[in-house]
């Protein structure tokens, strides 16, 4: 039995550039060297895209479960039966409906240990909406399955790594859903992950304020005083090195954000924003703080360009080597936990 990395593989909407992505990804050989791809949808649906692509040289194993995976070859597992009406481009229910059963089946394997990762191809927040899924995104899903009382959207790249406090809500309710408590949970979040994710002994976290200038010393809004700043002296009270409250245009402008190892925006776009302006490409989004492994590209479904060969798989490429890594990461530091000898080496690795 092969010892790599099975890596599970969502679809998203059938109708946007989720196929496209993941074929352009899969269609180098070399992948194989590192992880079994193992992915949820149908063969139909990928010959459609495949021959839209003209990537005639790939193909798939079929399998029922991952057991069955084989560890040289592109794996699919076919969710349905049916035959699916596919329009590129188009935003419709149909897109929603199998983006939606190829999640389920991808996150019951993944919560099952069946397999080590998934890394999630987009969705449209809109179309997948049912009474299976009520949630803003794959964020709040997938930590509803897994049960767990938080996680954290963090946005990765080499050189930047931003998390949110608040995700997808208006952003007339940002400030009221603001709090000391949930801005050092997203705090210790964050520097676990930092920590056992991505190996950096002593992260350094800024923490960018609320209001235009960061309040201006409770000018311009009392958020930073009442809740920020307490926080973050909350979390330096826990050996937490967070440091700000930061205005976040000149933080941005100046490159501030290159002299800490992440950043803690207060809501979706201040992150987002500036992430994908400097990261557009390289970004994965990676949900942390939850016991199983999910990565994500960094854009959405673009439908704009659907069926028209123009998408970039690098974000892919780079979601799934980032949740390689940190199974990787995960297991060794299991293994060094369970043999102390072996702790002063991974003090080492880590400096």
């Amino acid at each position: 039995m092969s010892d790599k990395i099975k890596l599970g593989i969502s679809i998203g909407d059938i109708n946007g550039i989720g196929l496209e992505v993941i074929l352009k990804t899969l269609s180098d050989d070399r992948i194989l060297n590192y992880f079994t791809p193992i992915v949820y949808g149908h063969t139909r649906v990928a010959s459609f895209h495949r021959k839209m692509l003209s990537l005639s040289d790939i193909s798939f194993n079929v399998i029922s479960s991952p057991g069955q995976a084989n560890p040289k070859r592109l794996n699919m597992v076919n969710c349905w039966d049916e035959e699916v009406k596919i329009e590129p481009g188009t935003a419709n229910e149909t897109g929603g409906r199998y983006a939606l059963i190829s999640l389920e089946h991808a996150m019951d394997d993944l919560l099952a240990k069946t397999i080590d990762a998934l890394v999630t191809a987009p969705i449209n927040k809109h179309n997948i909406q049912n009474d299976r899924f009520n949630f803003p995104g794959h964020t709040e899903y997938i930590q509803s399955r897994c049960g767990a009382a938080d996680s954290l959207m963090f946005m990765v790249a080499e050189d930047l790594k931003i998390g949110v406090v608040t995700g997808h809500i208006p952003i007339s309710g940002v400030a009221g859903a603001i709090s000391r408590e949930k801005i050092l949970s997203k705090l210790k979040l964050m520097d676990e992950s930092l920590r056992n994710d991505f190996w950096i002994q002593k992260p350094k976290i800024a923490v960018l304020g609320l209001n235009p200038h960061a309040g201006d010393s409770g000018l311009i809004g009392k958020e930073e005083l009442e809740i920020i700043i307490p926080a973050i002296e909350e979390a330096n009270s826990q050996t937490i090195f967070a440091f700000g409250p930061y205005a976040a245009d000149g933080f941005f402008a100046d490159n501030s954000y290159t002299k800490f190892d992440a950043v803690l925006a207060m809501y979706h776009d201040q992150g987002l924003i500036p992430f994908k302006r400097i990261a557009f490409h390289s970004g994965v989004n990676f949900t942390a703080g939850l016991p199983v492994v999910r990565t994500s590209p960094d854009h959405g479904t673009a439908y704009d360009i659907a069926g028209k060969n123009l998408a970039s798989e690098s974000s892919f490429r780079e979601a799934a080597f980032l949740a390689l890594n940190i199974v990787k990461r995960r297991r060794e530091e299991q293994e060094l936990l369970a043999n102390p000898l072996k702790i002063s080496r991974l003090t080492k690795d880590r400096d």
